[in-house]
C-alpha cells in the first residue's frame, strides 16, 4: 500500500500540473484566438478572467462535496469534468462556446485543487505529508515555466485548440491511478449542506477575485474595482456572521482559532503573494531588458526552478532537524535575501545576476512552502481536511490575485512616472515608439524606468519576506509532537 500511495501522488501531481498550465498558458494563444474566433478584447479578457473566478468561488463548496460524497468519488468526477470541458475549449467554435467551456473548467480545477490537498493528510503519516506537500506545490509552480515552453512548441505547429489537447492524456492517465491506488474518505453524510454559507463564500470570493483581477486594468479609483471588492469584503463578513449562528456551518471558524492552521495559511499566502509579483514582472525584464522572447523567457526561470527542487528536497529533513520554526524561518531568510539582492538590479546586469538571485529565491521557496502547508493541513481532522484545504486555498489563491495586482500596480506606476507620454502605455510599447523614431535616449529612459519598477517590486516584496521570518519565529513550533498534537486534536 505504501508504493501505491505514492504513485497515487504521481497522479495528483499530474492533475495538478493540467490545472497549473490552464492559469499559464492561456495568454499565448490570445493572439491566435482573437483571429480565428473573432474575438474583441472585452471577450479576450472574460477567456482569461471566467475561469479564475468560477475557481474562486468554487474551492470552499468543492471541500464540503469532497467531505460529505468521499474525496476519491469526487476527485474522479472532477477530472472527468476537467477533461470534457477542455475538449470543448479545444473546438469551440465560438467565444461564446469557448467562455462557457472555460468556466466549466474552472469549476473540474476548483473541485480538484481542496480535494487533493485534503487527501494528503489523511494518505501520509506525519514525517511523509512535508515531502507529499511540497511535490503538489512544486508541481503547481512547475506550471508557470514549463507551461509557456509547452505552449509556444505547440503554437509553432498546430492551432490554439493544441494548447487545451494537452490536458486529456494527463486526465486519462490520473483517471486510472486514482481509480486504481487511491483510498476513499469517510463520508460526511450527517451534515446540511449550508446553503446560505454557499451563496455569500462564493460571492465574496468572487467579488474580491474580480476586483483584484480589474486593478491591473482600470487602476485602483475606478468604480469598476473598488465596487467589486468593497462587495466581497461585505460578504466575507456577512459569512463570518452567518457561519457563527448557523447550526451546520459550511466552514467551522474553530479552525481559525488554531495558531498553526492560520500561520501556516498567512505564510503560504505570503508566499503566493511575492510568487505572483516575481512571476509577473520577471518574463517582462527578460524580454525588454535582455532582449528574450517568449520561450527564452521561460527558459531564464529555471534556475528558480532548480532552486526550488533543492529546496523542497531538503525541507523536510532540515524541518525535521531544527524544526518547523527555524526551518521556515531560514526559507524566508533566503527568499528574503535574494529578493533584496535582485532589487539591485540595474539596466546594465545581465543573465547571470538574474539566474543567481532566483535560484536562491527558489531555494527559499521550496523550503518554506512543504513546511508552512504541512502546519496548516496538519492540523486538519479527516471529516473536516476538505472544507480546511480549500479555505487555505482560497486564501492562497487570492494571496496570489492580491500580490500581482498591487505588485503590477507598484511596477506600472514607477515606470510611467519615469517615461514621456508615448512611452506611458507599457515597456513594450516604449520600446518599439523609440526604435520607431531611432531615439536611443527614448529607449535608454524606457529601460531605466521599466528596472527602477522591477527593483520597487522586489524590495516591497521582500519587506514581506521579513514579515514572514518574524511570524515563523513568533508563531510555528519549534518541534513537531505527533503525541501531543493527538492529544490536543491537532490531527
Amino acid at each position: 500500500m505504501s508504493h501505491h500511495r505514492w504513485w497515487a501522488l504521481t497522479a495528483l501531481v499530474l492533475t495538478s500540473l493540467a490545472v497549473g498550465f490552464d492559469v499559464t498558458i492561456l495568454n499565448l494563444a490570445l493572439p491566435s484566438m482573437a483571429r480565428d474566433l473573432h474575438a474583441d478584447n472585452a471577450q479576450l479578457q472574460w477567456f482569461v478572467t471566467v475561469y479564475t473566478l468560477v475557481l474562486a468561488a468554487g474551492m470552499i463548496p468543492a471541500g464540503m462535496i469532497g467531505d460529505r460524497l468521499g474525496r476519491k468519488k469526487t476527485l474522479l468526477i472532477a477530472l472527468v469534468i476537467f477533461g470534457v470541458s477542455s475538449l470543448a475549449a479545444a473546438y469551440a467554435p465560438s467565444t461564446g462556446v469557448f467562455i462557457a467551456a472555460r468556466a466549466v473548467l474552472g469549476l473540474g480545477a476548483a473541485l480538484i485543487m481542496p480535494t487533493m490537498l485534503a487527501l494528503i493528510p489523511t494518505m501520509f503519516t506525519a514525517e511523509e505529508r512535508p515531502k507529499a506537500i511540497g511535490t503538489l506545490a512544486g508541481a503547481s509552480l512547475l506550471a508557470f515555466p514549463i507551461g509557456p515552453i509547452l505552449g509556444g512548441w505547440l503554437l509553432n505547429h498546430f492551432w490554439w485548440g493544441s494548447v487545451f489537447l494537452i490536458n486529456i492524456p494527463v486526465v486519462v492517465l490520473a483517471l486510472l491511478a486514482v481509480a486504481a491506488w487511491l483510498p476513499e474518505s469517510a463520508r460526511e453524510r450527517r451534515r446540511r449542506i449550508d446553503v446560505g454559507g454557499v451563496v455569500l463564500s462564493s460571492a465574496a470570493l468572487t467579488a474580491l477575485t474580480y476586483g483584484l483581477i480589474e486593478i491591473g486594468e482600470r487602476g485602483w479609483t475606478d468604480a469598476a474595482v473598488f465596487g467589486p471588492i468593497l462587495g466581497g469584503v461585505a460578504a466575507l463578513v456577512l459569512f463570518v456572521l452567518w457561519e457563527r449562528r448557523v447550526d451546520a456551518p459550511l466552514v467551522d471558524l474553530a479552525l481559525f482559532a488554531n495558531a498553526r492552521f492560520t500561520v501556516g495559511t498567512v505564510l503560504a499566502t505570503l508566499v503566493n503573494f511575492t510568487m505572483f509579483g516575481v512571476l509577473f514582472a520577471l518574463p517582462q525584464y527578460f524580454q525588454a531588458n535582455l532582449g528574450a522572447d517568449a520561450m527564452g523567457s521561460s527558459l531564464r526561470l529555471l534556475p528558480l526552478i532548480a532552486g526550488l527542487l533543492v529546496g523542497m528536497g531538503t525541507a523536510g529533513r532540515l524541518s525535521g532537524l531544527i524544526g518547523p520554526k527555524l526551518a521556515v524561518g531560514l526559507g524566508f531568510a533566503l527568499l528574503t535575501g535574494a529578493l533584496f539582492w535582485g532589487s539591485t538590479t540595474g539596466t546594465g546586469s545581465g543573465t547571470v545576476l538574474a539566474a543567481s538571485w532566483t535560484a536562491m529565491y527558489g531555494l527559499g521557496l521550496g523550503c518554506v512552502l512543504p513546511t508552512v502547508m504541512d502546519a496548516a493541513l496538519g492540523t486538519l481532522s479527516p471529516a473536516n481536511a476538505g472544507v480546511g484545504a480549500a479555505v487555505n486555498q482560497s486564501i492562497r489563491t487570492l494571496g496570489g490575485s492580491f500580490g500581482a495586482a498591487v505588485l503590477g500596480s507598484i511596477l506600472t506606476s514607477a515606470y510611467r512616472a519615469g517615461v514621456p507620454e508615448q512611452a506611458r502605455e507599457s515597456v513594450f510599447a516604449g520600446l518599439a515608439a523609440a526604435r520607431s523614431t531611432g531615439s536611443a535616449t527614448l529607449e535608454g529612459t524606457v529601460r531605466a524606468a521599466f528596472v527602477h519598477g522591477l527593483d520597487l517590486v522586489l524590495a516591497v516584496s521582500g519587506g514581506l519576506g521579513v514579515v514572514g521570518v518574524l511570524l515563523a519565529l513568533a508563531w510555528l513550533p519549534g518541534r513537531t509532537c505527533p503525541v501531543r498534537d493527538e492529544v490536543m486534536g491537532l490531527r
